[in-house]
């Protein structure tokens, strides 16, 4: 069967026996803003700005961090989407996903000054 337009336009996810439809234009709203994983950037304010994108996204029968685990990686790029795509066994659910992803990329020094 040839695929379509719409196959190639709206990549479909698994999501144990579901399938949903992440629409080009949100992954591209969602790449607008990557994190590459540079030490000038803030990974907590990325992680912030990424919830903030996915709370304007509702698909029925499907949970919220369902969402964010499957948009998560287009919102990465260069060594954050290396250690994503490394760690990915280890964060299958989204709190070990941002824990990971706040424990390798939200410094020391930014963590020590928070505290102070």
């Amino acid at each position: 069967m040839a695929k379509t337009l719409r196959d190639y336009s709206t990549p479909a996810v698994n999501v144990g026996d579901e399938k949903f439809n992440l629409r080009v234009g949100l992954i591209t709203m969602v790449q607008a803003t990557q994190f590459h994983g540079l030490p000038t950037e803030d990974a907590n304010a990325h992680l912030q700005h990424f919830l903030e994108l996915c709370d304007m996204i509702v698909i029925k029968d499907v949970t919220p961090e369902s969402i964010w685990l499957h948009l998560f990686p287009f919102s990465l790029s260069g060594k954050a989407k290396q250690l994503f795509y490394k760690e990915k066994e280890a964060v299958k659910i989204w709190d070990k996903c941002s824990v990971v992803f706040l424990a390798k990329f939200f410094s020391m020094g930014k963590t020590n000054a928070l505290r102070g």
